[in-house]
């Protein structure tokens, strides 16, 4: 073994597929000062015993354009590197054996139509003849991907090994990592046992050992190891090389060609966690001991799709523990915690489909300071405080891993390690009917049974109108009629403070923040592209101090953001104050007349405008108040102390009852927006989208002279047609719009919906997406002259196009 270097630019740790493909794809860019630092040899942790079947269809565009980008270097590298890959492009079959099924996979049909992934559907004789040796007596339909594959997961690994030696990448086997340096919230150095390197960067690609390995750097990595089991068959009669890679989730089961047999694995609705006490000291190229008993019921179903291998020998039994995630998606991007660490782990059992790819994109992440793309769904800043704590990590992932095959309804939430973070107003909302929704760790109400009219508060899931479909009716007549109180504590909350805070906010904000205090500014961060890093609400409380409100789901996210975004030298500092303030949101026409009854404060529209923030005592409460609505109604959002928030919504519901007061929830709030036009980040809006193509220039201080992140990004762009703008589309009531739907113009592919609902006022379905034609660029006058259909399961539907919100246009109602 060579002498390690003293330093390199770039340690990465862990010789997995996706740590030789960071090391691969950096090479190719150039960077050759990079170690790769294995403890055991390449492979020997979790690649070596992976399946290897390579999907690529999923429901974000850019993860599927990642997985994508797999199988385009998988098709190369062989010949580029000379060494076999056992790639190919077998296509990939998915079955459906009841309608809900057939709905879900037809569903999934258009969501590869919208994203240019090519999908065939079939019927069961024709699924079968691609699959002869299957019964398919109970198949209702299938679907196939024909660049869809399988891959050699050992082989591919070592193959993008060479290629990272060959561009100059320094691969280091039978090294362990004993401790990482970090000084003044950035890496600084990675110790073995064979001694110290230091680093300007560090990835961390240690699959299941990546959680220890992100601990001695301060790092939280949410993942937990997983046993996972599949068989390999002798020889069976009538399997060829070509035979696709199969899919049977009705029955848990996956399948693939080897060697003339097949590989049958899938995933138990109770799997086992490995590793609960830590992990052995060495673990290299070791497998568990076989659990039939566990993977008997598994078995059992397969033979009643392939009946051949009730009488197929067994080459082969294979228990892996393998790394999965809370959430079934994979950990990209560099850790908020400490600067210059990255991470690419925690890939669910798919990390030789995503290997490619994600090796890719991380490269990119590391050499460059940001992603390719957005990469939202995978980000580790996904993630927040209730993923500190490994037993909840491992109690919601294995429910994660259990629904794996089963069908992903719409609207569907996890059940397991809940409740954890609690509203004040959790016990007397559950009393009064709440069906509760669960984001970060936060109970947050989706909507509102009527108990006494015998409604339950659980969802029923369908592919159709789902059984909450009335009450949030109820929910949102309620706030455009009269007044609703919606229970918002989870919202991500947090005081930028310094002496420069004024100067730092305005580089970070794209709209004008040095307002005096008591204004309030919905603005977008931007990155230096322009794309839209964060959408929130800003209120200056006094000269030196800003009040900060974003969502629930991007705590993590917008905080990091902010922080990594103030510049150097300024006296500015970000504190967390979710924590301490819960939020009542009063909206409606009627909103006004509740709130004037407790409070001495002028709430007229002259006495508090829309667009203030102020101090206000209420209901025996001190109350920082904002006027601001997200549902497009006369409206308050109450920050309250935690400890008065209980009377404050008491003393609310006895006052408005005259006034017809209700609860309302998140679904309600969904489609109060929808019909308001009002953005949602991570879905209509995030790094991939100018404020210009979003439609929300009129955000941006252009206008003025002052300098902000992403400005010269956004000039370059005004200068040229725009590759896409967002619109909105109506169609018939009976249309369950979703998101990912298909929007055709004029008979040609455009684009697709990236959110969808019901407006109950305007009695349409509604959804946004951007019609994209980035050859010729989009212009307004040319998205209003052409006729619109949408691809809605497979089926085509005349929709109508609009670019001005349906409801209120003029903010009357808002600014009333």
């Amino acid at each position: 073994m060579s002498e390690l270097p003293s330093s390199a630019k770039i340690v990465i740790i862990g010789g997995g597929i996706v740590g030789c493909s960071v090391a691969y794809h950096l090479g190719k860019m150039g960077i050759t000062d990079v170690l790769l630092l294995e403890r055991g040899r390449l492979t020997c942790g979790s690649t070596w015993h992976a399946a290897g079947l390579v999907g690529q269809l999923r429901t974000s565009a850019n993860i599927t354009q990642l997985l994508g980008y797999s199988v385009a270097l998988y098709d190369t590298l062989e010949k580029e590197t000379g060494l076999a890959t056992g790639w190919k492009r077998n296509g990939g079959l998915r079955l459906a054996c009841n309608q809900e099924r057939w709905t879900e996979v037809k569903r999934q049909a258009t969501t590869a139509t919208s994203f240019g992934l090519e999908m065939h559907l079939l019927t069961p004789k024709e699924a079968q003849d691609l699959w002869p040796l299957m019964q398919s007596e109970d198949v209702v339909g299938a679907a196939f991907l024909p660049t869809d594959g399988q891959a050699s997961p050992s082989d591919i690994t070592m193959s993008l090994a060479k290629g990272a030696r060959a561009a100059g990448v320094t691969i280091a086997e039978g090294v362990t990592v004993t401790g990482i340096e970090v000084e003044g919230s950035r890496v600084r150095a990675v110790v073995t046992h064979q001694g110290r390197v230091a680093c300007d960067k560090l990835v961390i690609c240690a699959g299941q050992w990546s959680r220890e390995i992100g601990r001695m750097a301060g790092v939280n990595i949410p993942l937990v190891s997983v046993q996972h089991q599949y068989l390999i068959t002798e020889g069976i009669v009538g399997v060829t090389s070509n035979l696709p890679t199969l899919r049977d989730p009705d029955r848990l089961t996956y399948w693939k060609e080897e060697v003339g047999g097949l590989v049958m694995g899938g995933y138990e609705p109770n799997p086992k966690p490995w590793a609960i006490e830590g992990f052995p000291e060495t673990f290299s190229f070791q497998l568990l001991e076989d659990d039939l008993e566990h993977f008997e019921p598994l078995l059992e179903l397969a033979a009643g799709r392939v009946p051949a291998m009730q009488t197929a020998g067994v080459k082969e039994f294979i228990n892996g523990p393998e790394s999965f995630t809370p959430d079934g998606n994979f950990i990209l991007g560099e850790a908020p915690e400490v600067r210059g660490v990255y991470v690419g782990a925690g890939f669910n059992a798919f990390g030789i489909a995503s290997g490619g790819g994600a090796g890719m994109a991380l490269a990119e992440w590391v050499a460059k300071s940001e992603p390719p793309y957005d990469l939202w769904p995978v980000d580790i800043r996904r993630f927040g405080k209730n993923h500190l704590d490994t037993n909840w990590v491992r109690t919601r992932t294995l429910e994660a891993y259990a629904k794996h095959y089963t069908m992903a309804w719409p609207f569907e939430e996890y059940r397991s390690g809940r409740p954890l973070r609690r509203s004040p107003l959790y016990d007397r909302l559950k009393a009064q009917g709440a069906c509760f929704g669960e984001k970060l760790g936060w109970e947050r109400p989706n909507w509102f049974a009527d108990l006494a009219a015998g409604e339950r508060p659980e969802d029923r899931y369908s592919y159709e109108r789902q059984n909450w479909f009335d009450a949030v009716g109820r929910e949102h007549k309620a706030t455009r009629e009269r007044v609703a109180v919606f229970d918002q504590t989870s919202f991500a909350k947090c005081l930028l403070v310094g002496r420069d805070a004024e100067r730092a906010l305005s580089w970070i904000a794209a709209n004008d923040v040095g307002k005096p205090p008591g204004h309030l500014v919905y603005t977008q961060m931007l990155n230096r592209s322009g794309g839209i890093e964060c959408d929130l609400t800003v209120g200056r409380l006094s000269p030196d101090e800003y009040y900060i409100v974003t969502g629930t789901g991007f705590a993590t996210h917008d905080f990091d953001w902010i922080s990594r975004s103030i510049p150097d030298g300024l006296e500015a500092r970000l504190i967390d104050v979710t924590s301490s303030y819960a939020v009542l949101s009063v909206m409606g026409p009627k909103s006004r007349d509740v709130l004037q009854q407790l409070t001495e404060h002028d709430m007229s529209n002259a006495g508090f405008p829309f667009g203030r923030l102020k101090r206000i005592a209420l209901a025996g409460s001190p109350v920082l108040a904002l006027r601001v609505t997200y549902v497009g109604e006369l409206g308050w959002e109450l920050h309250i102390p935690v400890e008065f928030a209980l009377t404050v919504y008491d003393v609310l519901m006895a006052a408005g009852e005259k006034h017809g007061i209700a609860n309302a929830g998140y679904r309600a709030i969904e489609s109060l927006r929808l019909e308001k036009g009002y953005r949602a980040w991570g879905v209509d809006i995030g790094p991939d989208h100018s404020p210009l193509v979003a439609g929300l220039g009129w955000a941006v201080k252009l206008k003025s002279s002052t300098q902000f992140q992403g400005r010269t990004a956004l000039e370059a762009q005004a200068t040229k047609p725009l590759p896409r703008l967002l619109a909105g589309f109506t169609t018939d009531p009976s249309v369950v719009l979703l998101g990912r739907e298909t929007i055709y113009r004029d008979g040609k592919r455009m684009g697709w919906l990236s959110s969808g609902g019901y407006g109950y006022t305007v009695g349409r379905s509604i959804g946004y997406g951007y019609v994209r034609d980035v050859e010729k660029g989009v212009t307004r006058d040319a998205l209003l002259s052409g006729s619109y259909e949408l691809e809605v399961t497979t089926t085509r539907v005349p929709a109508e196009l609009f670019l001005e919100p349906l409801y209120d246009p003029t903010m009357s109602r808002i600014k009333s």
